[in-house]
């Protein structure tokens, strides 16, 4: 039996080096499987980020219109919308949105 793993001792170590190499490619910290994975967190978080920039934008331009010159319609429509204001004989719908 020893003189059998003698003779095939380069096979041998080839093999098993093989192995470690082949398994490190796949299910390794920086493996196959680990990489695709990090890219789906990479995907999720560039689009948050997206998300968050344009929610970013859209209070900035809100905040502008807020500003020393003051857009009378958009504050006659923020008072409209917190304590539901409204005008004599006017009527008025609420519609609620499923956003969170």
């Amino acid at each position: 039996m020893l003189d059998k793993i003698k003779k095939n001792y380069f096979l041998l170590i080839s093999t098993i080096l093989f192995l470690y190499f082949f398994f490190n490619l796949l299910d390794g910290e920086r493996g196959l499987v680990s990489y695709f994975e990090k890219k789906n967190i990479l995907n999720q978080l560039k689009n948050e980020k997206m998300k968050l920039s344009n929610k970013i934008n859209e209070l900035e331009a809100k905040n502008l219109l807020l500003t020393d010159n003051l857009d009378l319609d958009y504050i006659e429509t923020l008072i409209r919308q917190k304590f539901l204001f409204g005008k004599k004989g006017e009527k008025i719908y609420i519609i609620k949105n499923n956003e969170n």
